[in-house]
């Protein structure tokens, strides 16, 4: 479903455009949390601490995706919102190609430089194994991965934020059943995990992609286009498509690079301590969501107003983006702080009866320091590691021997 978001209030609009955006988004996080769920409950720590030792080359990945489909989604939005809609699918089937042939070029890149991140970051021999066998299967999908979030970009600037949400859907369910049956039946550990991830963005991609092409052809051109031979790649396309993409891509990189920094210190404590830190950072990525939901959502609103040349409803939109994201940010820090345990006890082994939320108690401790910065005020006295000396030792470590491992 094509919507105009040129037209209509600004709130409203953009609150029941975002809301699809960040349900499809929660089911899109669904594929590393249920990797991170199964393999922490079924198989353990070990294999917890491996898949949470990889997500930081991952969310790099991801974030390059992220930061080129988003110059897709401005562009396409603004030829959408003029009424271009040759341009716009000629932009349509440019950005296809560019993305494709970018998540291509890092499937190549990412099988060989695996490894050398992996032992950059200081990983845990005992673990390391796994985690090259999860990241190596994991960019074996990166064209997937590339194209799914182009064709995202695509439906979001079509005003269309429904229609991924029903892919998301349909894969999230299917990688969890793959999980399930990979881990539990096979034994296939955490390889079975990545193949399942694998298997369900390819289904999804390739599913989204044969559905906005039936779409775009349905989709009549203005007068004054018709009978003009269309192209399937325009160089001044792919350029302006760029000139959005680019930053938007190195800004999302500078924060996924200052995750792996923080990975590299993590790693230097122990597997343990990553199992932990892995689990709590799922929920915190998790909370970060609706937020970049509204960002997002905002971009297409602008371009699609700057398009049709009314700037007036931007100014209106971001007022009305801006007072979502607090409310949303609100209710995200109240629900952390009163089910923060439950949402921990997701990923990580049962442990004997008695334990405190029968979790283990240095997995818990671990995962609490790193989920709340003042830890101690809400689970008092510490075990094992506590979350004061936990921070003490982060903010003193000196980062080459944390990096070092």
């Amino acid at each position: 479903m094509v919507n105009n978001l040129t037209e209509g209030k600004p709130l409203k609009l953009l609150f029941f455009f975002a809301v699809p955006m960040v349900v499809g988004n929660l089911f899109q996080q669904l594929y590393n949390m249920v990797d991170s769920m199964v393999v922490g409950r079924f198989v353990g720590e070990d294999a917890l601490a491996a898949v949470g030792s990889s997500f930081p080359v991952v969310f790099l990945s991801v974030a390059v995706a992220a930061g080129l489909s988003m110059g897709c989604t401005v562009v396409i939005s603004q030829f959408f919102g003029a009424g271009k809609i040759r341009e716009m699918k000629v932009t349509v089937s440019t950005a296809l190609i560019s993305l494709g042939l970018i998540g291509v070029l890092i499937m190549g890149v990412g099988e060989l430089a695996s490894e050398p991140l992996l032992k950059l970051l200081g990983t845990d021999p005992d673990i390391m194994a796994d985690s090259l066998t999860y990241l190596r299967i994991y960019f074996g999908g990166a064209l997937f991965l590339f194209l799914y979030n182009s064709l995202n970009g695509i439906y979001n600037a079509l005003g269309d934020s429904q229609t991924p949400l029903k892919f998301l859907m349909v894969s999230a369910l299917t990688n969890i059943g793959l999980d399930l049956l990979f881990v539990i039946k096979f034994n296939m550990g955490v390889a079975g995990v990545a193949w399942a991830t694998l298997i369900a963005q390819g289904l999804c991609a390739f599913i989204s992609f044969f559905v906005l092409v039936s779409r775009l052809r349905r989709m009549e051109n203005e007068e004054s286009a018709r009978g003009i031979k269309f192209s399937f790649f325009d160089k001044s396309s792919a350029e302006r498509i760029a000139k959005v993409g680019v930053p938007s891509m190195l800004q999302q990189s500078i924060v996924s690079l200052s995750m792996m920094m923080m990975q590299g210190l993590v790693n230097s404590y122990g597997k343990v301590f990553v199992a932990g830190y892995t689990a709590a950072t799922k929920i915190d990525t998790l909370a970060m969501l609706p937020n970049m939901n509204f960002s997002n959502a905002m971009s297409s609103y602008t371009a699609q107003n700057i398009g049709a040349g009314k700037t007036d409803r931007v100014k209106e939109g971001y007022k009305a983006s801006m007072f979502m994201v607090v409310i949303f940010s609100l209710i995200i820090t109240l629900l952390i702080f009163l089910f923060g345990p439950q949402l921990l006890g997701l990923f990580l082994e049962q442990g004997e009866a008695g334990e405190r939320y029968e979790l283990r108690p240095q997995l818990y401790e671990n995962s609490v320091a790193v989920l709340y910065p003042h830890g101690g005020a809400l689970c008092g006295a510490t075990a094992c590691c506590g979350e004061r000396e936990i921070w003490a030792h982060l903010c003193s470590a000196p980062w080459p021997i944390s990096l070092q491992g």
